[in-house]
């Protein structure tokens, strides 16, 4: 994560804007108080909060424990065919 002074962030405010928002990165603005605060795009925001979602589910962890044991022995569900090009074609 890249950290400017707030000085620097709101001087350049627009550029900085537009580094968060195309890089999908968060910046981080310090005070000379020592006091920070960082900025994020929104996509980033919502992204961060689905993973604290599942994150906070046991049941979901243990959909995606249980997913990744069948994954790694390669015996999960096998789509067929048809199936695949359906996906595909969404």
């Amino acid at each position: 994560m890249d950290t400017v002074s707030a000085n620097q962030f709101r001087g350049n405010l627009k550029t900085y804007v537009d580094q968060v928002v195309s890089r999908h990165e968060p910046m981080k603005a310090t005070r000379r108080a020592g006091e920070a605060f960082v900025v994020m795009s929104a996509g980033t925001w919502e992204r961060e909060q689905e993973t604290y979602y599942v994150l906070q589910k046991k049941s979901l962890m243990a959909q995606i424990a249980a997913s990744l044991l069948t994954h790694n022995k390669n015996s999960g569900y096998t789509p067929t065919d048809k199936q695949m090009s359906e996906i595909a074609g969404i």
